[in-house]
């Protein structure tokens, strides 16, 4: 890969003339990064679809081509685009429908508004992976067909796929009105009983990691029962069983539905598994008094999913604030406070309460003001990327509190640029610091020297506008080739550098 024609073919100064000179040369990288270019005309598109499919696929995704630019027999990948995005023509489905590459019917099968022949042919289609592929997207009626499926493969297509009747899916969970699965992916291949190395050194083998069958399809209908169980179109009803079920991987599946019964909801409180109780406390169907049994569970993982609760009273939060370690999140209870509320937890006695706060985007000017003199570091740090702070705030922010929030004054989009400048002399130096500054909007030609320093920072310095153009030019020949990539993609490079790249090397 050339990194530094890549940088050049995303570079949105590029002459319009160099843009063809690169096009008549591009491999497939080169010709996806000249098919992002906002710039290009549709005779353009059309030029680089010819010449690279790979760049035909993406043009056709984003709407730059159209069915009558494309040949799908020369184009098919593109074609199959365009008939996923429901702009291809008909045909095509039909043509592809017997294709003898089973990748691209497998790619058909899961192409919007398919003709109804089609889909009948997909669905008796020889490889099981084209009809589950099917069996995903398809419609209501057809959905309920392959649930009848010999192959649990697809029935477990079925099971994930929300426009399945929801008695069909209630079906496929109890097994009764169904017959039984007659194979799966497993058994196809292997003897059984066989499980699947999960480390399995083989290239050629495509089976999911763990899986395995002793003759009933265990894994495969396991899998079957957790996509049901995470659908929200499966009726509740035929699921409740599963409070009791050894898989703690299914009532963790259960716990997080947004349907669950109060009794079901008790009664997974009281699983032996931490990793369902703390499904079941991120739960907004949960009521207040189960909210309050788990904010008491110590268990792994409990409280601090019971805090992004979206249902979680402030008192409680005051709790869980005090008990665990939240993180600095934007809490949903905190982002629905209403204006009494963030009042009240302006004033909370507790500095991680006032953090969690200071990370909501919206607060009135007067409550963010009195979050920026807080004492504590790490309320300060939350609040200091919000914008609207002046350059003497965000000063004092740094005067008292130092490397603590010097990364995040830096980060702030309206941080200006004499203070940037000045955090890059910081002592000692923050390298966190010199990445925010290497992307900011605001940053200087010295403050983005300052930036190569750090080798993180460096790639994205290398790329920034207002780098110095010798500077830039210099960075094409970094051993880095993020580096050398960004510099060839910056807008400050010489227009002669650029021609001098393009025409040395395709040797015109």
């Amino acid at each position: 890969m050339n990194h530094v024609l890549c940088g050049l073919a995303v570079n949105e100064s590029l002459p319009f003339e160099l843009v063809a000179r690169l096009m008549a040369i591009a491999d497939a990288d080169i010709a996806d990064c000249l098919a992002g270019r906002a710039d290009l005309s549709r005779e353009q598109a059309v030029d680089l679809a010819t010449r690279v499919e790979e760049s035909a696929v993406r043009l056709a995704y984003e709407g730059r081509l159209t069915a009558a630019d494309i040949n799908p027999l020369t184009q098919p990948q593109a074609a199959l685009a365009l008939l996923d995005e429901c702009s291809g023509d008909p045909e095509w489905a039909r043509l592809f429908a017997q294709d003898p590459d089973a990748g691209r019917r497998e790619k058909l099968a899961a192409c919007p508004g398919l003709p109804a022949d089609v889909r009948e042919t997909l669905a008796a289609d020889p490889d099981v992976r084209v009809v589950a592929e099917l069996a995903l997207w398809a419609t209501a009626d057809l959905a309920a067909r392959l649930a009848r499926h010999p192959h649990a493969e697809v029935r477990r297509a079925v099971a994930a796929n929300e426009a399945t009747p929801p008695q069909v899916l209630a079906m496929l969970i109890t097994g009764e009105g169904l017959p039984p699965a007659e194979r799966c992916l497993v058994c196809d291949d292997e003897e059984t009983p066989y499980t699947h190395d999960s480390y399995c050194p083989r290239f050629d083998c495509d089976l999911r990691s763990g899986t395995s069958c002793a003759g009933a399809h265990e894994s495969t209908i396991h899998e079957m029962t957790e996509q049901a169980l995470r659908n929200p179109a499966t009726p509740v009803e035929a699921l409740l069983g599963f409070a009791d079920h050894p898989s703690a991987l299914l009532r963790c599946q259960l716990a997080a539905r947004s349907d669950l019964p109060p009794e079901t909801a008790a009664r997974l409180a009281g699983d032996p598994a931490p990793g369902v109780r703390a499904e079941l406390a991120e739960n907004p169907a949960i009521d207040d008094a189960l909210i309050r049994v788990l904010a008491a569970d110590r268990g792994h993982d409990v409280q601090r999913r019971l805090a992004h609760n979206p249902r979680v009273p402030l008192d409680v939060l005051f709790d869980l604030a005090a008990a665990t370690k939240i993180g600095s999140a934007l809490l949903p209870r905190i982002t629905s406070a209403s204006p009494s509320e963030i009042e009240c937890l302006s004033r909370s006695s507790s500095s991680v309460v006032r953090m969690l706060l200071a990370e909501r985007p919206d607060l009135p000017a007067e409550i963010r003001n009195v979050l920026a003199d807080d004492p504590d570091a790490k309320v300060v740090k939350s609040i200091a990327r919000h914008p609207g702070l002046s350059e003497t705030q965000l000063r004092s922010m740094v005067e008292r509190h130092g490397v603590r929030v010097v990364a995040k004054v830096a980060a702030n989009p309206e941080t200006p640029s004499t203070l940037l400048d000045a955090l890059t002399r910081h002592l000692p130096p923050v390298r966190k610091a010199l990445r925010e500054i290497a992307r900011h909007r605001n940053a200087t030609g010295p403050a983005l020297l300052a930036c190569l320093t750090d080798r993180q920072a460096r790639r994205v310095a290398a790329g920034h506008p207002a780098l110095p153009p010798e500077v830039v030019v210099e960075l094409l020949a970094d051993d880095d080739w993020q580096v050398a990539r960004a510099a060839a993609a910056n807008p400050s490079l010489p227009a002669a550098v650029m021609v001098e790249l393009v025409l040395g090397l395709n040797g015109a």
